[in-house]
């Protein structure tokens, strides 16, 4: 399994998965100039994706769907103008050529928000960006990942000293909102096992957060948990570098 996470914040987000025999998009937010380059970047072709997944509707990940439209598209949010459009729900299961995956519920304040579990035979890893809280039922299905790509979104002390309305915070800062730091890494610290390989913290706000001051807040969770990340790699992605994860070349 290679992944390519293209981009990652409020000003778009998405993320490219390939198998030796697979290839599928997460979301598809950002400029179509920032997309072409990434996808060069990565020396991949988005017109030869078996399929994309649609996390939800905001812009930030949506922005292009236009230029996806004539390939096979998985959501359980409602998407207009799609020619091959799959409806997939919570804990459904479906394959896309030899990837499983399992559509994880979130809590979003867009309209039937959801992450991904994804599958080969060997690997696995968790897609969870865009949700207030980890909802417990869930939590089966993203322990023991090889990988994961894990929303940590803001600092609460920062975000309230931002000069946003109070009702932005107070969204933020909701069950419909986004994970803060600290929620991350305590979800993140029940989670993950000797197995994991590596975390990326995803979704980092410019404004209210920082990349370092996450990564921060995680290795302090680890200390304080007694575990060891040897062997493990942290990572907090920038919203227009690309990270990538590439155990296998194929």
């Amino acid at each position: 399994m290679r992944i390519d996470l293209l981009c990652s914040g409020s000003k778009g987000n998405s993320c490219l998965i390939r198998s030796d025999h697979a290839q599928i998009l997460i979301d598809c937010g950002s400029t179509k100039k920032y997309l072409t380059k990434a996808f060069d970047q990565v020396d991949a072709d988005v017109n030869v994706c078996d399929g994309v997944l649609i996390t939800h509707t905001h812009k930030d990940h949506v922005s292009r769907i236009k230029d996806v439209a004539h390939l096979p598209v998985y959501s359980y949010c409602d998407i207009d103008d799609l020619s091959n459009h799959h409806i997939v729900c919570p804990n459904e299961t479906f394959d896309v050529g030899d990837f499983h995956i399992r559509v994880i519920r979130l809590s979003h304040d867009a309209p039937k928000t959801v992450g991904y579990v994804i599958e080969t035979q060997t690997q696995k890893l968790v897609y969870i960006t865009d949700t207030g809280f980890v909802p417990n039922e869930a939590k089966e299905y993203l322990q023991d990942a090889d990988y994961y790509i894990f929303e940590s979104n803001h600092d609460v002390a920062k975000l309230m000293q931002t000069s946003r309305p109070m009702f932005i915070k107070q969204r933020i800062l909701g069950d419909d909102g986004h994970l803060n730091n600290e929620d991350s890494s305590h979800n993140l610290m029940q989670l993950i096992n000797s197995r994991t390989k590596e975390i990326i913290l995803a979704h980092i706000s410019q404004e209210a957060n920082h990349p370092q001051l996450a990564l921060d807040v995680l290795e302090d969770a680890f200390r304080k948990q007694g575990f060891t990340h040897a062997g493990m790699r942290l990572r907090a992605a920038h919203q227009f570098d690309v990270c990538t994860i590439q155990e296998v070349l194929y």
